[in-house]
């Protein structure tokens, strides 16, 4: 599994600052798209907090993480504010924010 994980952070490392994208898009980049909660346990034991940026990555309907995995939701919304994305009531509008990885 730690292949994976490798593959996951890489992925996130890629996310640009002011974009956000989702779990299964993750997975798919990683090969994997069945994979997405494979995902999130590979971003809550983060090998390196601040520099793979775990915050920009949101369910697939843009809520953000009540997990702990970078402090909680308010957390995730400082981080994700700060890089210039509008938060709504604990969601990003993936029209606007979702990263094309193209």
């Amino acid at each position: 599994m730690s292949g994976f994980y490798e593959k996951v952070y890489s992925q996130v490392c890629r996310i640009p600052c002011g974009k956000v994208a989702t779990y299964g898009q993750i997975a798919r980049l990683c090969g994997n798209p069945r994979m997405s909660r494979q995902v999130g346990w590979a971003l809550h034991v983060n090998p390196r907090p601040g520099v793979i940026p775990c915050h920009r990555v949101v369910n697939r309907n843009g809520m953000l993480t009540g997990a702990f995995a970078f402090g909680g939701m308010s957390v995730q919304r400082d981080l994700l504010v700060s890089e210039g994305v509008e938060v709504q009531t604990d969601r990003v509008d993936l029209d606007v924010y979702l990263w094309d990885e193209k």
